[in-house]
């Protein structure tokens, strides 16, 4: 029986890095008695696959997992017996089903959305929705990235879903969605970043505070996707991008 689970990351956890994390969830499944299925062979591990991982001083209400059990098992069980397990900073918000055949969660992600912030003293005064819309009327958006062989220009412009003002937790901040698959994944500050040299400001990515609100599946097609967060099925909550 195939589970993903989806877990929330705040507060000192969120230096934690992912690595770590695997091994922390791997300890609660084994804490908790959940009869979880292991590989064969002379070093067996847990059947477990994550989604894109976080980046570490990154925050998230979206984090996801899939694991294997050897039988069927009651999914509001699972949430209890795990967070009977978290650290405070962590909690698991659901645990569903997925189909035998279904896509692991690593190979499932096409997208993720964010909630950015800046601190105190580090944001700068200015008129955000025109700065942004002016931002997104570009052809192209055009940055360097850092690959394992070599540096690379890349066009941002079309990994950018939605970019606009938002709020979180009662204060203002920027939400931004873009393609976090893993043969596209674009990292938020470097929008960001993007942002501010077209505003001709400084920029340091200390001075954010970056929150994944969520990891997304796309139910739609490449030209017309449809976004739907990894515990939704086809009738879940979904976010329609919007052609930016």
């Amino acid at each position: 029986m195939k589970v993903r689970v989806k877990f929330s990351k705040h507060g000192a956890l969120k230096f934690i890095g992912h690595l770590d994390i695997m091994r922390y969830f791997q300890k609660a499944f084994r804490r908790s008695g959940i009869d979880i299925a292991y590989t064969e062979g002379f070093s067996p591990h847990p059947v477990m696959s994550f989604a894109a991982p976080l980046g570490v001083g990154l925050e998230s209400d979206g984090e996801y997992l899939d694991v294997e059990l050897n039988a069927p098992a009651d999914m509001t069980e699972i949430k209890e017996k795990l967070n009977q397990q978290m650290a405070e900073g962590m909690e698991v918000l659901s645990a569903v089903a997925l189909p035998e055949k279904s896509k692991s969660a690593m190979a499932s992600v096409a997208a993720a959305g964010y909630y950015i912030a800046f601190r105190n003293e580090f944001a700068p005064p200015c008129g955000w929705q025109e700065a942004i819309e002016k931002f997104l009327e570009k052809d192209r958006i055009m940055v360097k990235k850092q690959t394992k062989k070599s540096m690379m220009e890349i066009d941002l412009k079309p990994a950018v879903y939605d970019f606009r003002l938002s709020s979180y937790r009662e204060k203002d901040c920027l939400y931004l969605m873009v393609n976090a698959s893993s043969a596209g994944n674009v990292k938020p500050g470097m929008v960001v970043e993007a942002l501010f040299q077209e505003m001709e400001l400084p920029f340091d990515p200390a001075w954010l505070m970056v929150t994944r609100e969520d990891t997304y599946l796309n139910r739609g097609t490449q030209e017309e996707p449809l976004f739907v967060p990894m515990d939704k099925s086809d009738k879940g909550i979904a976010v329609v991008y919007s052609g930016l």
